[in-house]
């Protein structure tokens, strides 16, 4: 909840889309606002009913993308929706909840309203949420323009045709060359250059109104108000189909964020975020992100649009190209305006962290009677019933986690095997090492446990001649953070909703995490280890290959000798372990 806290005070008066994420880092549900601050707040204030409460009680954090509009947004959820599949949300089915307005790629083409978006079809605008706004506006157009109003071509001329707004196949032939001229006009309209036909309108309006008309002066006005809804900017979709990668910036003094929005088959899916510290002009900085990013991809998009930028050397290695205008260059405008709230929520959160963190820290220093601990070590036990049996340590620094200095230790065979004589055996071996490199030692040294583990922990550092300061993380039975003891034993009170609790709940799940995720790994090599010790010719080296190369038993029993070889084994060795789980059946 610190997290979400910290967050929504945050959150801008935007449109556009949230997704709310479960303790695995899942989207389990996405939505839309108006205003997101208003909308995302409202989870997380007031009562509510039975299923929201469900959702709400999954939340541990969220990340949003704000749009230029509503219907933007509404557009942007059903894509996300169907991407991710999230949990808690009612899946719409197809595309079926958008109109489009289409003009066919036909002889004699015609402009209708469809709900399915078909290759080759013919030229889409859209989609657009107001169904009925979408059918008047074709009709306009249809009166507009004199497009083929039937299904098929009669053989005598229709109404549409006296009135003038058909140019009549069904009287002469018509050279595609007629349509040219007609089908621009429409194009323009349909992008938004509809100043003319609307002060046409206009002008209609108000003669119908003095020539006391009102029927029809009120027709011209409610075309009027449909035309700017459907004139609301789509710029989340492009309907030619293509693979897009769009990239928008925004730095600061120390650091530059990049978002990368995904456009795929023409539709927005996803976004990367990615903030880190520069050492050279931004625009050198994003041109280099951009070469390492798309050297790692298997595929590159059909079109890379960028923000204005030198792109001189990108163009010869990647399609890309700086939109000027229309929807393209919206849609950059669209990322860099996510990556400035991207980089602004990003600095006033650790801000917040960092003092946070201070308070924290200074507060644990008093409890233990120690100055304010900036460096802290954490060691943790992991094994499953006495066997394999590992330490890790974590090390966090201004109570941020430094995870160069994370460290492992098989533990080794002793007298007395006990999470006790472990934690003397790594904290032994811990900081022998640090003296003898003479490395800077840990202002606090936290182990998981109580009295046994805290007097482990003390016994080792004294033969070490070090006297360091130690407390034990308890927890309870729900194997939850409960506590923290000193090292005389003695439980000190810690509010659970406190900056210094949370610290230390944080430190200890990453240290279980880090020790745990270890001790699977080694318990997986030597369940592995253990069929291969019979395999003549195989010893710890070719193990190690194998082990190197495949990442189960069964894949080394289903891999043939050409396999076998690959991973490093001469022909003999490989032919022994082929033969060893592939015997002859005689």
């Amino acid at each position: 909840m610190e997290i979400i806290r910290s967050k929504l005070s945050l959150l801008p008066e935007k449109p556009g889309v949230y997704l709310m994420k479960d303790s695995k880092d899942q989207i389990i549900y996405v939505g839309k606002a108006k205003v997101l601050k208003n909308r995302v707040r409202s989870y997380f204030t007031g009562s509510h009913d039975a299923k929201t409460q469900a959702l709400v009680s999954q939340i541990t954090d969220f990340e949003y993308i704000i749009t230029e509009s509503e219907v933007e947004a509404l557009v942007l959820e059903c894509n996300l929706i169907k991407k991710h599949n999230p949990k808690y949300n009612i899946l719409l089915r197809d595309d079926k909840s958008y109109p489009y307005l289409i003009i066919t790629d036909e002889l004699h083409p015609r402009i209708m309203v469809t709900r399915q978006v078909k290759k080759g079809a013919g030229k889409y605008f859209g989609p657009y949420p107001n169904a009925s706004a979408a059918k008047e506006a074709a009709q306009l157009l249809n009166r507009l323009f004199p497009f083929r109003k039937c299904r098929q071509i009669p053989k005598r001329p229709c109404l549409y045709y006296h009135l003038d707004q058909c140019l009549g196949p069904c009287v002469e032939n018509i050279a595609s060359e007629a349509y040219k001229q007609v089908l621009k006009q429409a194009n323009n309209f349909l992008r938004g250059d509809q100043k003319e036909i609307v002060r046409q309108l206009e002008d209609k309006m108000h003669n119908a109104s003095k020539s006391l008309q009102f029927e029809r002066a009120k027709e011209y006005r409610d075309l009027i108000e449909d035309l700017k809804i459907l004139n609301e900017k789509q710029n989340i979709i492009l309907t030619d189909f293509l693979d897009r990668d769009i990239i928008g910036y925004d730095f600061n003094n120390d650091e530059l964020c990049i978002q990368v929005f995904y456009l795929r088959q023409g539709k927005l899916i996803a976004r990367d975020t990615f903030i880190f510290p520069f050492y050279e002009e931004p625009e050198e900085a994003l041109i280099s992100f951009i070469v390492q990013f798309y050297s790692e991809k298997s595929s590159i998009p059909k079109e890379i649009l960028l923000p204005s930028l030198d792109i001189s050397l990108l163009t010869k290695l990647y399609p890309v190209s700086i939109p000027q205008k229309g929807k393209k260059r919206e849609l950059v405008e669209l990322a860099i305006a996510n990556a400035k709230t991207t980089l602004h929520e990003q600095v006033i959160l650790e801000a917040n962290r960092h003092e946070k963190n201070t308070q924290s820290l200074e507060y644990l220093g008093q409890i233990l009677g120690i100055p304010t601990p900036v460096k802290i070590e954490a060691f943790d036990i992991s094994n499953t019933s006495g066997t394999n049996p590992v330490g890790g340590m974590v090390q966090f620094i201004n109570g941020k986690p430094e995870r160069s200095a994370y460290r492992k230790f098989k533990i080794r065979e002793m007298s007395i095997n006990d999470d006790t004589a472990s934690i003397w055996q790594v904290i032994e071996r811990r900081y022998s090492k640090l003296i003898a490199e003479n490395a800077p030692l840990p202002d606090l040294i936290l182990v998981d446990g109580g009295k046994g583990q805290i007097k482990a922990a003390k016994q080792a550092l004294r033969n070490l001649d070090l006297n360091l300061p130690v407390a034990g993380i308890v927890k309870n039975d729900r194997h939850q953070t409960s506590g923290l003891i000193n090292e005389n034993g003695v439980l000190l009170e810690l509010d659970k909703n406190s900056p210094s609790f949370n610290l230390l709940a944080r430190i200890q799940n990453e240290v279980h995490r880090f020790a745990i995720t270890f001790h699977r790994q080694q318990r997986l090599k030597n369940m592995i280890l253990s069929e291969l010790d019979g395999i003549p010719g195989i010893g710890p080296t070719r193990r190690k290959l194998l082990l190197q190369n495949f990442s189960s038993v069964d894949e080394i029993k289903q891999a043939d000798l050409e396999d076998l070889q690959k991973a490093g084994l001469p022909r003999s060795a490989a032919e022994a372990v082929y033969t060893f789980f592939n015997p002859v059946k005689e």
